[in-house]
């Protein structure tokens, strides 16, 4: 069984919370009175999910589980979101849809970009939530996805038992990005604590194109050959550092720690080349996004999620499905 930090979100389970969440319902939120109307007269809701980049390895589980909304009860739910990380595509998407949607559920390319336009879509009455990534500053009304906090010392807990001491790189697509800050903060935090003979040299910040990816690991393994232990904070930069170490016939002697169950990084896992990875159950973050806010538009008081933390190494990787 994978070891389980949290509850993966099932349909008809309780959903788990976050801590210090703020449940909020319809009553309380100026609904736009073209929205209200269609919910008096049970008409079919248009709800869309924008993802902040639709074109990466982790976006098809994610759609997934908005397909998976999508079957809900008079529900529309729609997948979208821009190919590469670009926010202004994002934004533009957005306000291209703003006339047409009731309820907007959101992972924002960046928090800072994207707050204006979540509050301008709430201002217009429209509820919005965020998943995956969070936009606190935001007047979003609530969140899906992990605790990025605290998966980030778990990360940084199980980097302390493969890798008590020595050198290491923190691998991550956007340095940035507050995920990526949420998830790093954690990350220190628990390494510091719990293996402060583990040293971090560098925070290596490779961007999203999967060539660029794997130079960026490449050059900074390069730059710094006594490097022992690589931290990826993602899904994707983790089969990256997966290959490097494979191709160079490094597996064991450099140990690997990253995010989310893509195809290459459990096959990685399975071969111990990568010695863990924590899932963020992203199937589920994405019927989340459009199971709250119909719970929501339906006069359901509703809550933060917390998708939890799933870890996984070479002991329970065939649980994999």
């Amino acid at each position: 069984m994978k070891k389980l930090l949290g509850t993966a979100l099932v349909a008809g389970l309780a959903w788990p919370m976050l801590a210090g969440a703020d449940p909020i319902n319809v009553k309380d939120f100026a609904l736009a009175p073209r929205i209200a109307e269609k919910v008096a007269a049970g008409e079919e809701l248009n709800i869309f999910v924008s993802y902040h980049d639709v074109s990466n390895e982790f976006a098809p589980q994610i759609r997934a589980g908005v397909e998976r909304g999508d079957a809900l009860d008079k529900v529309k739910a729609k997948f979208i979101g821009p190919v590469g990380a670009d926010a202004d595509g994002q934004i533009n998407e957005i306000e291209a849809l703003l006339d047409t949607m009731d309820g907007l559920a959101i992972s924002s390319v960046s928090t800072d970009a994207l707050a204006p336009i979540i509050d301008r879509v709430v201002e217009a009455g429209i509820p919005v939530i965020t998943y995956n990534t969070d936009n606190p500053d935001s007047k979003r009304i609530a969140f899906a996805g992990q605790d990025l906090i605290q998966s980030g010392r778990e990360a940084g807990k199980l980097m302390c038992e493969v890798h008590p001491e020595g050198k290491l790189l923190i691998l991550t697509l956007d340095a940035a990005a507050q995920w990526s800050l949420d998830r790093e903060s954690g990350a220190r935090e628990a390494m510091a604590a719990g293996c402060p003979a583990a040293e971090v040299v560098q925070t290596v910040n490779t961007g999203t194109d999967p060539q660029e990816m794997y130079a960026a690991i490449e050059n900074a393994m390069l730059g710094n050959p006594e490097i022992s232990g690589l931290l990826s904070l993602e899904c994707c930069t983790t089969p990256a550092a997966g290959s490097w170490v494979d191709r160079n016939g490094r597996a064991g002697e450099v140990k690997i720690v990253g995010f989310d169950l893509l195809d290459q990084t459990v096959e990685f896992v399975e071969n111990g080349v990568i010695q863990a990875t924590i899932d963020q159950a992203p199937e589920a973050q994405g019927f989340a996004a459009v199971d709250l806010l119909a719970k929501f538009l339906n006069g359901e008081t509703i809550d933060d999620l917390d998708t939890g933390v799933g870890i996984f190494t070479s002991a329970n990787i065939a649980d994999v499905n």
